[in-house]
């Protein structure tokens, strides 16, 4: 969709004249304390325990929603000393990762664990595959046993839930899209307080869980959902229901946590539904309950949902595993499959493998899930094998709502050196990795704002803005709170304009900054008063700050996320290509 650049400018004129015009002295608001955001590929080590004098290390990279249950149970398995045939005491060390995060990093070198857990035996297909074909070999020459049940579906605020009829009335994907596309909203349901549906899902391209949902989405609305095909993913009636959903969908991301938090955050007026893991739901309402406006209810989609199984694989063909390591690795193997540390799954608000181990507290339907279903009422679907995977991300990139993305990077004198080097090339890979169709546009600022190109179709001016991105110089000083505001005024413009045309997208503002504002044209409280919004809105103007470097304003950054219900992200030289993936992942 061409713009036209004469209204930019117009728009432009009428921030600066904003900026002069008001002039508020109010006392500034407390700021909150900084919303975190990921520095690595999504890895943590969560032990504090001393690594024993001559013990045999083998370290466990594990997927994050079992990681309680895995750090516990690691420190268990510790304590116990147990030992090699050669005599050597074993010691587990586990990192917590994100599955396709963890997958590429094995593949690529920069992560050598001696067992690999990931959320699902999908991402197991893939890893085997690619070893294979760079080695001859898979992976792991033996096969990958499941550890526990993980499944996923929606999570509902309750009274929502109920008002569907949970826990007693199956509720599916279909269901999901009516309500979506109903034009009355809840008011179907006898309900109109609560307005039209909102809806949040990962982004399958980048998270196991939205890969997954997205799967079982596709199983609940496809005709012949028996023996699911590729051909039946690309069928009109597939993609007219996926993009009635992605039409409807406020919020992606990368981690389901994150969607949680940003519910508990803004509360029952932003999202009302996410595509979520079950043990995360169950956590939220018993560790999180009081910062929930309301319970939340954990929803089983009634056509059958993926039991995500987090196999436990040994990369015993890699060339950093020895066969001591190998044997230690299957000892801490049977080790996590006996009965005991199965029950202490429940614990962990996960569930066991073994179905006579009876499920009890927590996992109860006061604490927003129901202990009757099983695999064996509702329907265990199988996990995407490589084809299907390709299919069901490439219809949902089909039918996902567009974005409308406007970034604001900081040219001022002290992005000089390594930062302004890195940053540029972490923007203009985020620049190819947006969807043709999506709109993207840029403002450079430090004393100065200059608007380098204004919001244009992706697929026109992505080569072109890299290649301008790749000259950027650092100089001058620092207009923070004036480029916050032209940007705000630019793309509440542009989403206003796309309204009234009946066009639907996503509007986010991302912001790259390594300072204070030191230019003054006008001031804190004057920005959050007249260019940001009172209270976010789940289509509203979404703001994803990026404090680079330890200079960054972080508390000015992160109520500029609060208030748009965006997300702070912290960053440096070496991890700011992975801040531009996650944000990748919201749009």
């Amino acid at each position: 969709m061409n713009r036209s650049r004469g209204t930019f400018f117009l728009i432009i004129l009428a921030a600066v004249a904003v900026i002069i015009g008001y002039n508020f002295f109010n006392n500034r608001a407390p700021a909150p304390t900084p919303a975190s955001g990921s520095q690595s590929n999504g890895q943590t080590n969560t032990q504090t325990e001393a690594t024993p004098n001559n013990a045999l290390v083998i370290s466990v990279a594990s997927s994050n929603t079992k990681q309680n249950w895995l750090t516990q149970v690691a420190s268990k398995f510790n304590d116990a000393k147990l030992k090699t045939k050669e005599g050597s005491t074993i010691f587990v060390e586990v990192s917590h990762v994100t599955s396709g995060g963890s997958m590429n990093a094995i593949l690529d070198g920069t992560s050598q664990p001696t067992a690999w857990s990931p959320g699902d035996g999908s991402w197991v297909e893939q890893a085997n595959q690619t070893w294979q074909t760079r080695n001859n070999k898979p992976l792991a020459s033996e096969s990958c046993p499941s550890t526990i049940y993980a499944p996923l579906g929606f999570a509902m605020w309750r009274p929502m839930a109920e008002a569907l009829g949970w826990p007693d009335t199956p509720i599916g994907w279909d269901d999901i899209v009516k309500l979506a596309a109903d034009p009355n909203g809840w008011a179907s349901y006898g309900r109109p307080e609560w307005g039209k549906f909102t809806f949040g899902h990962t982004h399958p391209a980048y998270a196991n869980s939205g890969l997954l949902s997205m799967t079982s989405f596709v199983y609940g609305v496809a005709a012949n959902s028996a023996d699911l095909t590729v051909q039946e993913i690309y069928s009109d009636q597939v993609q007219n229901a996926m993009a009635t959903l992605e039409q409807n969908t406020a919020k992606y991301g990368r981690q389901a946590p994150a969607l949680l938090e940003l519910m508990a955050k803004e509360g029952t007026s932003y999202l009302h539904a996410a595509a979520v893991p079950e043990a995360d739901v169950v956590r939220f309402n018993i560790e999180r309950g009081d910062e929930l406006s309301l319970p939340l209810a954990f929803i089983f989609p009634k056509n059958g949902t993926i039991w995500a199984e987090h196999p436990y694989c040994i990369l015993d063909n890699a060339d950093w595993v020895s066969a001591e390591e190998a044997e230690a690795a299957r000892i801490f193997r049977d080790y996590l499959l006996a009965k005991e540390q199965q029950e202490l799954a429940i614990d962990n608000y996960l569930r066991p493998l073994d179905s006579s181990i009876s499920l009890h507290e927590p996992m109860t339907l006061e604490n927003g899930t129901d202990p009757r279903v099983s695999p064996a009422t509702v329907r265990a679907l199988p996990s995407p094998n490589a084809a299907i995977s390709e299919a069901v991300i490439d219809i949902f990139k089909l039918n996902k709502r567009k974005a409308t993305i406007l970034i604001v990077f900081d040219v001022s004198g002290s992005m000089e050196g390594d930062r302004i080097r890195t940053a540029r090339t972490a923007t203009a890979d985020f620049l190819r990795r947006l969807d043709a169709n999506d709109e993207v546009g840029m403002i450079v600022f430090n004393d100065r704002l200059t608007l380098l190109e204004p919001p244009q179709r992706a697929g026109d001016v992505t080569e072109s803005l890299a290649s301008r991105v790749s000259g950027l110089v650092a100089d001058g000083a620092t207009n923070l709170y004036g480029a916050v505001c032209q940007a705000t005024s630019l793309i509440s413009q542009l989403q206003q304009e796309d309204e009234a045309a009946g066009e639907k997208r996503l509007y986010g503002v991302v912001l790259l900054s390594d300072g204070e504002d030191t230019v003054e044209s006008l001031t804190e409280n004057q920005m959050f008063a007249t260019c940001l919004p009172s209270q976010a809105e789940a289509d509203g103007v979404k703001i994803y700050p990026i404090a680079f470097g330890e200079g960054a304003d972080q508390d000015v950054l992160s109520r500029i996320a609060k208030v748009t219900a965006g997300q702070l992200f912290t960053a440096d030289p070496s991890s700011i290509s992975n801040i531009y993936l996650s944000i990748s992942a919201e749009q």
